[in-house]
């Protein structure tokens, strides 16, 4: 029979780390350093609605799901929004809402779930790609992979490059940049672009930077922070920031000085990149989903992920499927105009902690909905 213990990151026993990240080299699927311990730890540091629940079978642990826990016993992915990629680390598919239910929680609502035991498959909604940088063979074939599938593409990148290198300096890559200016430069560009574009600004809440800064500070190739900076002569002109867990990197700010827009800095970025993956250590650079046109030329693999929720077995269970019901019938989970605000209060009551600024931001989100025009709702 399993049995469920959920507690606060910070008391997760060395044992059970051991055993966490066995399960997660066991399986392809659960490559990537948003699903091991160390973000769980590093989340918790600066959110203490942080939780780990581990199930156990005759004391051994047999699953464990990071998460945070919202009134009503609704969990929500460790870290959210910037948990691109979730999971209930297993050893094999167990019964997701008795579990949930073992654990004291309602349910469980996902968007970007990797499930390789299909323990979810009833309960998700259309797959959308992730993309993934992945070396195999040598930097110098997958470039050539890359240019082969748009030849006209990667020739207008080689003379943006040239063009760059004549009027503004030659590029220079820096893997591992310790700069805490150029971080804060990071940070101020990606602002700004949010305030010009009108996304959600994930960098707003206190407690996503603090996160940003102390993995900045946790440098290290088992698990930290890592930023990778391409410099134009002594400028800064474009880079990512985001966590590693040995060779497999998944940034999260990638942001570029907009006065060199005219180059298109990110994509000469990424070419750069490609080529110091090895002299870095790195063998997977994990792009996520989103921004299709961006990532998709350089990304030769791609993850399958799902939204979705389940609900727990009992009461608590069935409350959530009753909301979820009546979410449903307004379209809450289509792609119209309902459908995407939804998800836009999702994201706000992830990054929001206190009553008063949710109340705050879903009153902005509401009323912009109702406000855009017909070309801005679509």
């Amino acid at each position: 029979m399993l049995e469920a213990e959920t507690f606060h990151p910070s008391e997760l026993s060395p044992a059970d780390a051991v055993a966490w990240r066995a399960m997660c080299a066991a399986r392809p699927e659960f490559e990537s350093p948003l699903l091991g311990p160390g973000f769980a730890q590093a989340v918790g540091e600066v959110r203490q609605d942080a939780r780990v629940t581990v199930w156990r079978e005759a004391g051994r642990p047999v699953a464990f799901l990071a998460h945070h826990r919202r009134p009503g016993g609704l969990a929500r992915p460790i870290g959210s929004p910037l948990s691109d990629y979730h999971a209930l680390i297993s050893q094999g598919a167990i019964d997701v809402p008795s579990a949930l239910e073992r654990a004291g929680l309602g349910g469980w609502r996902f968007t970007g779930l990797l499930d390789p035991f299909r323990a979810f498959e009833s309960h998700c909604e259309a797959p959308r790609q992730s993309y993934v940088l992945k070396l195999t063979g040598s930097v110098e074939d997958y470039l050539e992979q890359i240019r082969a599938r748009s030849a006209k593409r990667f020739k207008n990148y080689r003379r943006l490059g040239h063009k760059l290198e004549r009027e503004v300096g030659p590029m220079r890559m820096v893997v591992g940049d310790r700069d805490p200016a150029a971080l804060a430069t990071l940070i101020d560009w990606k602002r700004a672009q949010f305030a010009r574009t009108g996304g959600e600004d994930f960098l707003s809440p206190d407690w996503t930077r603090a996160l940003m800064w102390r993995l900045f500070e946790t440098d290290g190739a088992e698990f930290g922070g890592l930023m990778v900076n391409l410099y134009v002569g002594d400028k800064l002109a474009v880079g990512h920031f985001g966590v590693r867990a040995g060779p497999v990197y998944h940034p999260w700010i990638a942001s570029a000085d907009p006065e060199l827009a005219a180059w298109s800095p990110g994509q000469l970025f990424f070419l750069q990149a490609i080529a110091a993956m090895p002299s870095a250590g790195l063998t997977t650079y994990d792009l996520g989903p989103g921004h299709d046109h961006y990532k998709a030329p350089f990304a030769l693999v791609g993850r399958s992920l799902s939204s979705g929720w389940v609900a727990a077995a009992g009461p608590a269970g069935r409350r959530m499927r009753t909301a979820e019901r009546m979410l449903q019938l307004v379209g809450a989970n289509g792609e119209g105009a309902v459908g995407r605000l939804r998800r836009r209060l999702d994201t706000i009551a992830s990054l929001e902690l206190s009553v008063p600024g949710r109340v705050r931001k879903f009153a902005t989100a509401v009323v912009g909905r109702m406000t855009a025009g017909p070309a801005e709702a679509a």
